[in-house]
């Protein structure tokens, strides 16, 4: 959930957000600006907690935080081919990788970092930063259109299949191969999201007035709503809520529309009882007689809940959350405000609005209020990677608080315990003199050359000389002294460091 190249300043505001987004779990915000970027955590609706600002990239276009990890991904729009990988908390820059062309999206889960350009994907390896798989030759994708699942055990990506039609490819981020494409709409895409486990897929085009929803992987349609008949509008954002019940779309209008996923009644339905009941379910009948969009436009389902926005035009993006044990409808808006309204899961209606918080005006100074309410940082990257948020139980049916991670499926911190990269080890960093960290550019079809560029960060070097150029959808080899050693027992110098690309 993510929002860039916003509007100006408007209303007063000092300074207008260039990009904002929800983390995986909806615990926190990330927003960039002209000056830099921001960490906000959404644990209370009364205050907005800083985690972390950094002042050092100036004119960030995306930022991206892991769940309520340190790690944290930034694009520039000084150097919008690079993205910058870096632990926070240290001060520290993982690693650093150039593009052949801009950067237009990024998407995290716990096993993949998707990048998004606007004619090929890359897929990361998280724990190590390998590059595993290059998806080349899509449609023209100029707004970086896509979506991962947050669902690590299936790591499921979609991405749009071409620029005229509402076509999604659906690929497994873990078995690395293209599972099915969907037919969802007529028209171009404008918005694509998974729900928590990666079951469901929901879509919506260009025109905006419909949403669809589709099962995983077999692209079965399960749902379809109708946003509305009067106007096309844009859609800027779908979010399900963690239990997949509920599903929310923002737009540049001044309405937020949720709607409920509600399962059909396998049994035969019970006879009318009344002359209202009975007109419906001739009119029911009636639509099998109908032309198909009319029988169609019959059956859509309508909005569960709304929230209303004091404003229009602005590029927002809305997310369901839940907050002190209560589920909330959170919309961050470019004009630099975050609205938290309530929710009441059982009946909907308009939601209310409770707080408006001033995502602008926030200060830096206290970056330890989040850190209070989590436990001790865990010893090593692949924790960090692997580790939820607190969880508490939930008093409201339907909703968990899992921190982004569903129960029984966090990765247990031995599976990684061999990757090369350890944030939280300072055994696993090189010597503060005479080594220099490694930047990776990526090309689409990169030479077999290889070079080292400069950075100012204290990364972890590849070293050697092994490995081969990225040809038409190649997996790059890993150099010898990774696949035989631990970055930390071993290091080269400037001159043995190297990288991929030309």
């Amino acid at each position: 959930m993510e929002a860039g190249a916003a509007d100006g300043p408007s209303g007063g505001v000092e300074e207008a957000l260039s990009c904002f987004s929800f983390n995986q779990d909806c615990t926190s915000l990330a927003i960039g600006t002209k000056s830099g970027y921001k960490l906000f955590s959404l644990s209370s609706v009364e205050q907005l907690d800083p985690v972390h600002g950094s002042n050092d990239i100036p004119d960030v276009c995306i930022v991206e935080r892991l769940f309520s990890s340190s790690l944290v991904v930034v694009v520039s729009h000084a150097k919008p081919r690079q993205m910058n990988v870096y632990h926070f908390k240290k001060g520290t820059e993982i690693c650093s990788y150039s593009y052949s062309s801009n950067v237009l999206s990024i998407r995290l889960n716990r096993q993949r970092l998707l990048v998004c350009l606007e004619e090929s994907i890359y897929i990361h390896n998280i724990k190590d930063m390998k590059l595993l798989k290059t998806i080349l030759d899509i449609p023209p994708n100029p707004t970086g259109l896509c979506a991962l699942s947050i669902n690590h055990s299936n790591s499921y990506v979609a991405y749009p299949g071409s620029r005229t039609t509402g076509e999604i490819v659906l690929y497994d981020g873990h078995a690395l191969k293209t599972v099915c494409t969907v037919a969802a709409h007529e028209g171009a895409l404008a918005a694509i999201a998974f729900n928590a486990s990666g079951s469901r897929l929901a879509s919506a085009s260009e025109k905006g007035t419909v949403i669809r929803v589709f099962s995983v992987p077999d692209g079965q349609k399960l749902y379809e709503f109708r946003r509305g008949m009067k106007r096309y509008v844009t859609i800027s954002s779908l979010a399900f809520s963690m239990d997949s019940q509920l599903l929310c779309a923002s737009s540049n209008t001044e309405t937020v529309h949720i709607f409920k996923l509600e399962h059909l009644a396998n049994s035969q339905p019970e006879e009318p009882s009344t002359w209202t009941s009975y007109m419906g379910k001739m009119l029911m009948a009636a639509t099998n007689y109908l032309p198909t969009q009319v029988s169609d436009m019959m059956n859509q389902d309508r909005a569960f809940a709304t929230g209303r926005l004091g404003f229009s035009g602005h590029r927002n993006i809305c997310t369901l959350s839940t907050i002190q044990k209560l589920p909330r409808l959170l919309v961050a808006s470019s004009s630099g405000h975050l609205y938290i309204y309530s929710l009441d899961p059982q009946d909907g209606g308009d939601c209310v609005l409770i707080k408006t918080h001033s995502l602008l005006g926030s200060g830096t100074a206290d970056e330890n209020k989040e850190n209070d309410l989590r436990a001790s940082l865990p010893q090593s990257y692949a924790a960090t990677v692997a580790r939820p948020s607190p969880s508490a139980a939930s008093t409201v049916p339907g909703y968990s608080e899992d921190g982004g991670a569903l129960r029984g499926e966090v990765i247990p911190e031995h599976e990684f315990a061999t990757g090369p990269v350890c944030l939280d080890d300072e055994n696993e960093f090189p010597p503060k003199e005479g080594f220099l960290p490694v930047r990776v550019p990526i090309t689409e079809r990169a030479s077999p050359e290889r070079s080292l560029g400069p950075s100012n960060f204290g990364a972890a070097p590849v070293c050697g000389a092994g490995g081969r150029g990225l040809g038409d959808h190649q997996t790059p080899a890993l150099p010898s002294c990774l696949q035989a050693e631990r970055w930390g027992s071993r290091w080269a110098s400037a001159s043995q460091c190297t990288r991929i690309g030309a």
